[in-house]
């Protein structure tokens, strides 16, 4: 029987099994390395900032009362690193502050998780063959590949891809391009990298779900090594540390479902030369549906059981997108533990998310077996991988 891929099913239809070509070659994690801004600021000390700056007048109560309210009651989130000195400069929302911003503190957090992945790899930057790089909360031209290939010293002849637009989810289709290119022969080792500077897509008004993703955002990066190769792989270099875990991880199939109609669940737009998040009530349960989709699908071709997952490295989005996914999945609370503590103390770091959670179940020793690796984001769209840990 042909392997298979779903098509753009609706969210809640059963997905489609189509024919599917799989790359040539195999891929394994190698390493996994992170990086966040120094500066951490907890929930109790953004509220002070937000009533002490211009913005808290030029907003209603209903808006206070929101931001209080997120801010005061156990969101899943108790502190968030972002990439400014004080939180007063958060306030400072114009168009060529946050521009700065981002061109400032994504290339080197960038960079930053690329080198402890390569460390945590044991890999030099002259042996990558290429680096695919995501974002969605700034824009450089030339884009964020360069400044990585600059500041790691990457070959000149490397292949240096930028990807855009995608969102939360983006790490995922950023791991699907390298085993792409793994199965294509062009590369042995590729680069995957995404890095959100929320910070610097700031964006205040009175709608709700604009005040909630101020509250929920963080800036950081993540990184990690695709090879062909499994030699060392599953180590993994945290901010600051790197270390062998001596696990084999390899991505052994994925899938992704996307639905156009639903865009505006979950998206940016622009208002006045900034970026603006849309938030919507409905975000919950779109992942919940999609992320039941994705992986009913990548199960059903492997043959394994939901009941077999011994680890499950999902993109968080929200204490609320958790507690529907555990909901849909009828799973324990302890099963999203890594995902729970990561978002209670980075927030939702939007495309980088997952490989934070990923460096914490290495960390945990988590058992070996089948993992799922999954996220959502714009579009609105979901991904999902199954991975095989020794």
């Amino acid at each position: 029987m042909p392997d298979a891929i779903p098509s753009t099913a609706t969210a809640n239809s059963p997905a489609l099994l189509l024919p599917r070509l799989r790359p040539a070659a195999p891929m394994f994690i190698r390493g996994v390395g992170t990086a966040t801004p120094k500066a951490r600021y907890t929930k109790a000390e953004c509220l002070q900032a937000f009533e002490q700056s211009d913005w808290f007048g030029r907003l209603d109560a209903r808006a206070h009362f929101i931001a209080r309210s997120v801010l005061q009651r156990d969101n899943g989130i108790d502190a968030r690193r972002l990439a400014v000195d004080t939180l007063g400069e958060v306030f400072a929302i114009d168009p060529d502050t946050l521009s700065q911003r981002f061109a400032r503190h994504a290339p080197q957090l960038a960079a930053d998780a690329a080198k402890r992945a390569l460390a945590a790899a044991g890999l030099a930057a002259q042996q990558i063959d290429a680096v695919v790089v995501s974002t969605c909360t700034g824009s450089l031209c030339p884009g964020l590949s360069g400044h990585v290939v600059e500041r790691l010293g990457l070959r000149r002849d490397v292949m240096a891809l930028d990807l855009v637009g995608q969102g939360c989810g983006a790490a995922l289709p950023n791991m699907e391009l390298g085993w792409t290119l793994l199965g294509s022969g062009r590369c042995a080792q590729v680069l995957s990298v995404c890095v959100e500077v929320s910070s610097a897509a700031m964006y205040l008004d009175n709608d709700p779900g604009v005040l909630i993703s101020a509250c929920l955002f963080g800036d950081g990066a993540g990184a990690a090594v695709l090879s062909r190769s499994a030699d060392t792989a599953g180590t993994a270099g945290t901010a600051g540390t790197s270390g062998a875990t001596g696990r084999r991880i390899e991505w052994t199939d994925s899938a992704s479902l996307i639905e156009p109609a639903q865009r505006d669940a979950l998206k940016f737009e622009q208002r006045q030369g900034l970026l603006r998040n849309v938030l919507t009530r409905a975000v919950p349960v779109l992942a919940a549906d999609f992320a039941q989709q994705v992986q009913n699908t990548v199960l059903a071709r492997a043959g394994v059981d939901s009941r077999d997952i011994q680890a499950w490295i999902l993109h968080a989005g929200g204490r609320d997108v958790l507690q529907a996914v555990q909901r849909r999945f009828d799973l324990p609370p302890e099963a999203l533990r890594y995902s729970a503590a990561m978002l209670r103390e980075y927030g939702n770091l939007s495309s980088a998310f997952v490989y934070f959670v990923l460096q914490a179940a290495l960390a945990d020793r988590a058992p070996p077996g089948w993992w799922w690796l999954s996220a959502f984001g714009a579009g609105f769209a979901c991904h999902g991988a199954l991975l095989a840990v020794q």
